[in-house]
């Protein structure tokens, strides 16, 4: 699925050759309309579900895991790891650019919000308590994302 854009968008391109031009409001409420109340919850309203709850925590195939909305490649399944926290936990994302962090200073306190590159579709956070190599924990909410095994050509952004 290519995302729908305006003709003054000037595309842009990642290292890793993926379409990273912004979508237009319409095509992402178009693209939203797809999703389940609790995916529109977490993504569109900075939403976070409960621990130990999403349905990619137990996954350990080879693939990559999609933002759920726009379909743009964030984290591949090598870099996952199980973090006991209760969400899946990678310790870098599939291409720098295909996520942007932002503060986030919500709920009482500080932290790092881990937003989709392209689409803005809220992910989760990031915090420095990760393993080695990069010291990171990408904490995510399985409702954020789709995984998309080795192969598979559905869902590729």
């Amino acid at each position: 699925m290519t995302p729908t854009r305006t003709d003054a968008d000037t595309p842009r391109t990642s290292a890793s050759g993926h379409d990273l031009t912004p979508l237009t409001g319409d095509a992402r409420e178009r693209l939203a309309a797809a999703l389940t109340p609790e995916e529109r919850r977490v993504l569109l309203h900075q939403g976070t579900e409960r621990p130990f709850c999403g349905g990619l925590l137990a996954d350990k195939g080879p693939g990559a895991y999609h933002c759920r909305l726009c379909g743009l490649p964030l984290f591949r399944a090598a870099a996952k790891f199980e973090s006991g926290t209760g969400w899946p936990s990678f310790y870098q994302p599939f291409d720098p650019e295909h996520v942007a962090v932002h503060r986030d200073a919500s709920h009482g306190m500080v932290r790092d919000e881990v937003v989709c590159g392209r689409c803005g579709g809220h992910l989760g956070h990031v915090f420095e308590d990760g393993p080695r190599p990069t010291g990171l924990r990408y904490c995510m909410n399985s409702a954020s994302l789709k995984f998309v095994a080795e192969g598979d050509a559905r869902g590729q952004g």
